[in-house]
């Protein structure tokens, strides 16, 4: 077998697991990526391309695929499709890649997965595609402005219906093009280890590219490493990854001295262990959240970061803790939501999110609120943060709170960088866009107890 021929079948694995079991590509392809070490980085490269490549574009896929095959995508057989996919995301986006390679590599793997008999129906498509990628036409964005952008941006028409509801039109194309762009990965270096400067420079003598993060001081964004755990850095506990708007909530929670601070939500853990470090080895954290596997993950991080100051539990947090009632200065309640904010990381999102399950996620949202509010002491702080951008799980659930929930609002524009003050920071609460700002899209409001 040929490097290139393993390369595509380990991304069409990785692939059509996604499209066959609904598995998460960002697991599946860490996984996988963490069992080919043996690959050198530009065949790793490679396969992470086309993996986040052919998921990020799968409906403009669709698009240009049904223009050219007699059968459409929807009627294929799974394993047809997600080859073909894996196909012509390599036709239309990979120039460096000859078309008649993919063609002949994706016929080849048709066969190997007992599909002979539909190779030629495989290298008819994408030969199809290769000579016609240059003549598809797009919905006409002046005529039919959201089939335009759910077309050529890859994003499902509701999700579009609905952010055109809450933003103009020029943000929403900017939110869009943002999350299909590269990106670098944000680290939070751990300061209770090692200063800033110590850390960019075991990075730097690693070969890393570091840029300073505009919003959080602690805050470093890295690339052009070859596999994140085997930097020395890394293995020390020097750092964690974590995007600036996640470290943004322990800034604005101006976390003192001695504070216990619940995490409702907690894992992977990166806003858990951000307050330990922010408490400088005083008082506590206790970081839940609801299995076994998700506490595990949390115990991975805190073994390498090696903060004393924090406790881990499994707990459904909708169930009350008698014992915590009122004891905690600061409850952070960064709730399952949407996701709709970090799809430029987790490119299937869209694709398993529906308008019912978003509804459903509110639901559960203030079931949540409605119990862990009551840890809070009188005084204290509650911060409420998403990682989606909609109105009703950000600003209306700020509203919710408001209504049915003895708090007050507290401004951020103390404990913001200048750059990103606005007039809802001045009352308690920022909805931070990708494109728009240099972080994940994500939501933060926070309150006193009154």
């Amino acid at each position: 077998m040929t490097g290139k021929t393993n390369e595509r079948e380990v991304a069409f694995d990785i692939l059509f697991d996604v499209e066959k079991n609904g598995t998460h590509s960002h697991l599946v392809l860490s996984e996988t990526l963490s069992n080919y070490q043996f690959l050198d980085k530009k065949s790793r490269s490679f396969i992470t391309k086309v993996v986040e490549g052919t998921l990020e574009y799968q409906i403009r896929l669709d698009y240009i695929l049904d223009q050219v095959s007699k059968t459409k995508m929807k009627k294929c057989k799974p394993l047809i499709r997600t080859l073909l996919r894996m196909g012509a995301y390599q036709i239309c986006f990979l120039a460096q890649v000859p078309d008649s390679a993919v063609c002949n590599e994706t016929v080849k793997l048709a066969k190997k997965r007992g599909f002979s008999s539909l190779s030629g129906f495989v290298n008819g498509v994408l030969r199809n595609v290769a000579r016609n990628k240059e003549q598809i036409q797009y919905p006409d964005e002046i005529k039919d402005p959201i089939g335009y952008l759910s077309i050529y941006y890859s994003m499902p028409v509701w999700i579009i219906e609905r952010w055109l509801g809450q933003y103009d039109y020029e943000t929403v194309k900017q939110m869009l093009n943002a999350f299909l762009q590269e990106t670098k990965t944000t680290i939070r270096c751990n300061t209770e280890k090692v200063t800033k400067e110590q850390l960019i420079q075991s990075l730097e003598e690693e070969k890393v590219e570091v840029v300073l993060c505009p919003y959080v001081e602690e805050g470093l964004q890295i690339s052009k490493y070859n596999y994140l755990r085997k930097l020395k850095s890394f293995q020390k506990g020097w750092f964690q990854v974590q995007d600036q708007s996640s470290m943004l909530v322990g800034k604005v929670a101006n976390i003192q001295k001695d504070f216990k601070i619940i995490d409702i939500c907690a894992a992977p853990g990166g806003k858990s262990f951000h307050c330990a470090e922010l408490l400088q080895g005083t008082g506590m954290v206790i970081a839940r959240d609801l299995t076994e596997y998700k506490k595990e993950l949390m115990e991975d991080n805190l073994e390498r970061l090696g903060y004393q100051n924090i406790q881990l539990e499994c707990q459904d947090g909708t169930e009350l803790r008698e014992e915590d009632i009122e004891t905690a200065d600061v409850v952070i309640a960064d709730l399952p939501c949407s996701g709709l904010g970090i799809l430029g990381k987790k490119h299937d999102i869209k694709y398993k999110m529906s308008e019912k399950q978003q509804e459903e996620l509110i639901e559960l949202q203030r079931t949540l609120l409605s119990v862990l509010w009551k840890y809070v002491k009188k005084g204290g702080t509650l911060i409420y943060s998403t990682c989606t951008i909609n109105e009703k799980e950000n600003e209306e659930n700020r509203e919710w709170i408001l209504q049915n929930l003895p708090f007050k609002p507290l401004e951020l524009d103390s404990f913001l960088p200048k750059e990103l003050h606005c007039d809802t920071t001045k009352n308690g609460y920022i909805q931070l866009l990708p494109g728009k700002h240099s972080c994940d899209g994500f939501f933060i409001a926070k309150f006193q107890r009154i």
